[in-house]
């Protein structure tokens, strides 16, 4: 749990202004005796379904990463495939765990693969653009040595929960250890995603080694 001041430094926002949102009932929390408490998991999936309205400079608070590589430091050409061979969201999950796994630093496969699933459950992680990052809601200690990236194209898009009857085709397998490293994903792809024709350019990429490239050029443009 945290308190008011913990969650104002958490989110790089005004006390005063984490106090309203509060108030108002945008943002999850519970008064105890009078004073603001929140619980991180319930903050952190409250960040996930509002970085699509963040600016460059709030996703960059948020990375907190000293700019640094991020996503390519956990993604590897052994952990993406183009095409991914999937054409349903179940097996689009089952496919980016089974990347995931060629890190060996999945522990615990089957752990993941619920997690990300019930993640999916309780709202679809697909955007307006085509693109879908499942994560589990929580991070997963136990079931991974380091966190990792797993990426995936599928060769038509496919129904996955996205607004309005939006069809998706690029996907990031997103699973972290820690907290800070889970947001600071997010919020790095967030970026990433702003930059003109970076989500065509992976539409268009023809190999893993193209769609690599694209990645790790767009990840460096936001650092240089």
């Amino acid at each position: 749990m945290m308190d008011l001041e913990q969650v104002a430094n958490y989110l790089q926002r005004d006390a005063r202004e984490v106090s309203k949102l509060a108030s108002r009932g945008h943002l999850p929390g519970r008064k105890i005796s009078g004073e603001w408490r929140f619980a991180r998991t319930e903050i952190n999936y409250w960040i996930e379904t509002q970085l699509h309205d963040y600016t460059d400079e709030q996703l960059t608070a948020l990375e907190d990463t000293s700019g640094e590589p991020l996503v390519c430091a956990l993604l590897s050409e052994a952990t993406m495939a183009v095409p991914l061979p999937a054409g349903t969201r179940a097996s689009v999950l089952k496919e980016l765990v089974n990347l995931a796994e060629q890190t060996w630093q999945v522990y615990d496969p089957e752990a993941i693969h619920t997690a990300i699933r019930q993640r999916e459950d309780m709202g679809s992680t697909a955007l307006t653009n085509g693109v879908a990052i499942p994560h589990p809601r929580r991070p997963l200690p136990a079931a991974l040595g380091e966190s990792v990236i797993a990426f995936g194209r599928t060769g038509s898009a496919i129904p996955f929960g996205g607004d309005h009857g939006c069809l998706t085709d690029i996907f990031f397998l997103v699973c972290c250890r820690d907290h800070k490293t889970h947001l600071g994903v997010l919020a790095r792809l967030a970026r990433m995603m702003l930059r003109d024709g970076f989500v065509a350019e992976l539409r268009a990429a023809e190999s893993v080694a193209e769609a690599y490239r694209i990645i790790a050029n767009a990840e460096g443009e936001l650092l240089s």
